[in-house]
């Protein structure tokens, strides 16, 4: 479905600047701040829906999960790690496990936003490869 497959790249291209920049950049698109924290939220959704997604219809004929599983997965960590930065930061009472998660998890968050522009680009680049 051309549709999902053009939502995955974008989706995992956008969640990788905003977990690459972090909360410092001042980008506005037609009045959208990326460091709002609503954007950090709905992009978060749309990343984890679309990971679901990939998973269950393939882009292209092929293999039915191997094809989208890359991609999938990144959507799925992306969305993750949007929505639980918004939760952590959003949460009254800093305790507890879900806070040392959260902190080892955001810890990563530079290195999982270049992977994941990376994994947007070659998904771009090679639509139709195994893994991809």
């Amino acid at each position: 479905m051309p549709q999902l497959y053009f939502l995955s790249i974008l989706c995992n291209g956008l969640a990788g600047y905003v977990l690459f920049t972090g909360k410092d950049n001042d980008i506005e698109i037609t009045n959208i701040s990326m460091k709002n924290s609503t954007f950090h939220l709905v992009l978060g959704i749309m990343c984890a829906v679309t990971g679901v997604l990939k998973l269950l219809s393939p882009s292209f004929d092929g293999i039915l999960i191997l094809g989208d599983l890359i991609p999938s997965a990144a959507g799925l960590s992306a969305g993750l790690m949007l929505v639980f930065g918004i939760y952590r930061q959003d949460m009254s009472a800093k305790a507890g496990e879900l806070d040392r998660l959260g902190v080892s998890l955001l810890a990563f968050r530079k290195p999982i936003g270049i992977a994941l522009m990376a994994i947007a680009l070659i998904h771009f680049l090679f639509p139709q490869t195994l893994f991809l």
